[in-house]
């Protein structure tokens, strides 16, 4: 399998990450000298120094919110081009997959089994999947503090299918007969969802031995495109040939 990764934006979204870790704490440590200052001098806050104090711990609240954020996407282990790819070992040489660069779809994959954008989570939570939402299965206080760091789950669906019709378009535009189609990939293995329903779009988890994983729902697919074309060999035909792939490179990488 081919691997393209937008090396140079996740060089630079970590390095902005290392920035605003330590830029956070230096936003506490000012906070912290600011807000204080009175009791150093003994002297009545000025105007200023009042706004300085009014404005220096929402910045501090920010910065931390998208520093956690940019972790979670950019510098959390393990990192999701490489869940996948190894979660796709023995796909089929001829498969291509793309990272960061066809936002929203973050992953792009090009096999005999179809198009795929592939949405990703990184959370190691635990969830019940119900009526097509997720929902967390911590303790109040965890869910407390998860909603204080803004990293709940999100809308993995809706961002599924838009991830898709992204896709769609750019595909339309090389092979217009073929259809893209969505999924939604937990990297993490400590993740766990308990499936109460059938989710919309296949979820899946990236580790092996885990189920459902990626590397199953790859073999299954190729299984049920060799019985409707009752050759093993034409399931093994990419869906869209050297050229279209060529073409769809240079539209939109």
């Amino acid at each position: 399998m081919r691997v393209v990764t937008n090396k140079k934006l996740a060089r630079r979204n970590r390095k902005i990450t290392n920035y605003l870790f330590f830029g956070t704490f230096g936003a506490l440590i000012l906070g912290f000298v600011v807000i204080n200052a009175s009791l150093f001098t003994n002297d009545t806050p000025d105007t200023l120094t009042l706004l300085a104090q009014s404005a220096v711990l929402p910045a501090a609240f920010v910065l931390t919110i998208v520093s956690v954020r940019m972790t979670n996407l950019w510098a959390r282990a393990p990192r999701p081009e490489n869940a996948i790819k190894d979660g796709l070992k023995g796909l089929s040489n001829k498969s291509v997959i793309y990272n960061y660069y066809h936002f929203p779809a973050r992953h792009v994959l090009i096999c005999p089994q179809g198009v795929f954008a592939i949405v990703t989570r990184w959370h190691d939570q635990k969830f019940a999947l119900r009526d097509g939402k997720f929902r967390s299965k911590k303790n109040l206080i965890s869910k407390v503090f998860s909603a204080i760091r803004f990293d709940g789950i999100g809308k993995p669906f809706r961002e599924a299918e838009m991830a898709r019709e992204h896709i769609q378009r750019a595909i339309d535009e090389v092979a217009p007969e073929v259809n893209v189609e969505s999924l939604i990939v937990f990297v993490d293995p400590s993740a766990e969802v308990e499936f109460e329903s059938s989710p919309e779009v296949p979820v899946l988890y990236a580790d092996p031995k885990r189920s459902p994983n990626l590397k199953d729902y790859m073999r299954d697919a190729k299984r049920q495109l060799s019985e409707a074309a009752g050759d093993a060999k034409n399931a093994s035909l990419m869906p869209l040939s050297d050229e279209q792939i060529e073409a769809f490179e240079k539209a939109t990488i």
